[in-house]
């Protein structure tokens, strides 16, 4: 019982301090905020903290595992729903994906930042590997689900849910990232990213057998939204005087 008593205090305690360290990924940024900002905010020690994370990269590959956590819990709620068919359950996994981050913009976009630096290419293994592991085994369940009812014709629907993630991430590799981390994207930027969307769309209907037209990866405008709030938040702060102006 007080080893029960012992784990449930490690992991609120170390859940603490991944809240803590989301909201100053937030407010401050990732390369802003320092382990000292969550010592002072949580009133704990240096040795306490390390007591738990060895290290600021393995604080954010910790805070990275938790957000997969949270999706994949969220994701399973949708294959698990016995009343929807597989097409229709597909599509609902990717407009609850996009919705679950969206309604985290901005942190998903300074992790996107982090991410793609290219002294963080390990941290972006791990989080893709993470990303396998806890998500493909949900898209194959509801590709099974498709086999058997006849709507999908892969043969390797557990392979085909990993296919399927290695896809979004290589549009997102490709064309959406590129989007997002530039200073500003014109009308053109956003053309070639649309077409680029359509084009995997169409490359993923084909690999899981799916009719044509029958999925939508991105909804109509979402893109242009993130292209937005990404190059807002890209803007240097105005200065004292320029605001006075």
């Amino acid at each position: 019982m007080a080893r029960l008593i012992k784990q449930q205090e490690h992991a609120e305690r170390r859940n603490e301090i991944l809240d803590v360290a989301q909201k100053l990924v937030y407010t401050k940024g990732y390369e802003q905020m320092s382990i000292q900002d969550i010592l002072e905010a949580l009133h704990i020690s240096k040795g306490a903290f390390y007591h738990y994370f060895d290290s600021k990269q393995a604080l954010l590959e910790a805070l990275t595992e938790r957000m997969m956590d949270e999706i994949a819990s969220v994701l399973d709620h949708v294959v698990r729903d016995p009343t929807l068919p597989a097409l229709t359950k597909l599509q609902r996994y990717f407009d609850t994906a996009a919705r679950w981050k969206s309604a985290r913009k901005p942190m998903m976009l300074e992790l996107m930042r982090i991410w793609y630096d290219d002294h963080n290419a390990l941290v972006r293994q791990k989080v893709l590997r993470a990303a396998v592991k806890r998500v493909a085994p949900l898209l194959g369940q509801i590709i099974r689900q498709g086999v058997q009812e006849g709507v999908l014709t892969t043969r390797y629907p557990d392979e085909a849910g990993e296919i399927v993630l290695a896809t979004f991430q290589s549009l997102g590799d490709a064309f959406i990232a590129p989007l997002l981390l530039q200073d500003s994207a014109g009308a053109d930027d956003l053309k070639r990213a649309e077409q680029a969307i359509a084009a995997y769309t169409e490359a993923l209907e084909r690999i899981l057998g799916a009719p044509a037209g029958s999925l939508k990866l991105i909804e109509p405008g979402a893109l242009n939204e993130w292209a937005s709030a990404s190059h807002a938040s890209n803007k240097p702060p105005k200065s004292k005087r320029s605001r006075q102006a």
